[in-house]
């Protein structure tokens, strides 16, 4: 059974993401593109994944599987995998990953299992089955919010992992969700997009990741107001 002792920069992005009462996970639209992220950059963190910024082609810096780092974690094994079945571009695993291993769903069950999330299903009118997902451990996403918050307000230099979550909260464009418990700020953007725009000293597909996940939610955004 998953404790939350080895949860996952995908587990705490997406508690981050998600409204503690309604369930609704921010950046919907582009979730798939973050969700991937999160999983690649973890990979890049542990060397479980390296990129070669110098060997790029339309699809952005292609990213390769370390042979003999495969990771202990199912989810991470299943993407190291992936990674490893021929070379790619960053914006291509990211789709893929996305949308397969490090999927919604599959990161929703594993919150489930861990305790941190709630899902409850009832029936509307008497015919129609629903799903509730709620937070279920608000200590736990208190203690995450208070981290990201120490980082962008109190300036305190964060460890890799919540470098990783900043940063991958600017690049999907859902940090000022988070404007109750980190009042938005001019000062906020500044020290979110530094983040974001780091590799944190680990593995160039950390940066190649962020660079893409900021260029598709920017082009989101752009086209839903046009």
């Amino acid at each position: 059974m998953q404790t939350k002792n080895d949860m996952l920069i995908v587990e705490d992005l997406t508690l981050l993401m998600m409204d503690d009462k309604s369930g609704a996970i921010a950046g919907a639209g582009t979730l798939y593109y973050t969700l991937g992220g999160a999983v690649l950059v973890e990979l890049g963190l542990g060397g479980h994944t390296r990129a070669d910024e110098n060997d790029q082609g339309l699809n952005g810096v292609k990213v390769h599987a370390v042979a003999g780092r495969a990771p202990s974690d199912p989810l991470l094994r299943a993407a190291h995998t992936k990674v490893g079945e021929r070379v790619r571009g960053v914006q291509t695993l990211l789709i893929e990953i996305g949308t397969g291993v490090g999927k919604r769903e599959t990161v929703l069950d594993r919150l489930v299992e861990r305790g941190v999330l709630r899902q409850e299903t009832k029936k509307t009118l008497g015919l129609f089955r629903t799903t509730s997902t709620t937070v279920a451990d608000t200590g736990y996403k208190k203690a995450l919010v208070e981290k990201v918050r120490a980082v962008l307000i109190d300036g305190v230099e964060p460890d890799a992992r919540t470098a990783a979550l900043v940063g991958l909260l600017s690049a999907s464009g859902t940090l000022p969700t988070l404007h109750r418990s980190v009042p938005w700020s001019g000062k906020v953007y500044k020290r979110a997009k530094e983040l974001e725009q780091s590799s944190w000293g680990a593995e160039a597909v950390n940066a190649a990741v962020m660079r893409t996940v900021a260029a598709v939610s920017a082009g989101t955004v752009v086209a839903a107001t046009t």
